[in-house]
């Protein structure tokens, strides 16, 4: 079995709505995104899925985060974008535009998100 890793960030303010503390008012994160794909058969040249295959999924998927106010997208109109439920939709969102073209056994393992550098929240199914 193998599992890459896409690491990428963006900036993005938020509020946690039924939230009694300093973070249910604006405030904004340099969030920082690992990606995991994992699988176990390789292609004939050594390769599980091209790095540059997992960055353009990812940085499609961030580019509509960054610089945003979260809880006015469409993913976060009702759920709290807390750390949790971005992954969540990192995670879906990266399995279903990925171009598994190259290789229909990968798939994205698991989403890790931080919101600072000691807090993060980790997704997967």
């Amino acid at each position: 079995m193998f599992e890459l890793k896409i690491k990428k960030d963006f900036a993005g303010a938020h509020n946690l709505r039924d939230y009694n503390g300093k973070c249910e008012n604006l405030h904004g994160h340099n969030w920082v995104v690992y990606l995991y794909v994992q699988g176990e058969q390789q292609q004939k040249n050594g390769i599980l899925v091209d790095f540059k295959t997992i960055k353009k999924c990812l940085n499609q998927i961030l580019e509509e985060l960054d610089h945003a106010y979260l809880n006015e997208l469409p993913a976060f109109k009702e759920l709290n974008p807390s750390a949790e439920n971005l992954a969540k939709h990192i995670f879906r969102e990266a399995q279903s535009r990925m171009d598994w073209t190259e290789n229909p056994t990968a798939r994205v393992s698991r989403v890790t998100v931080f919101e600072t550098a000691y807090s993060s929240a980790t997704y997967w199914e």
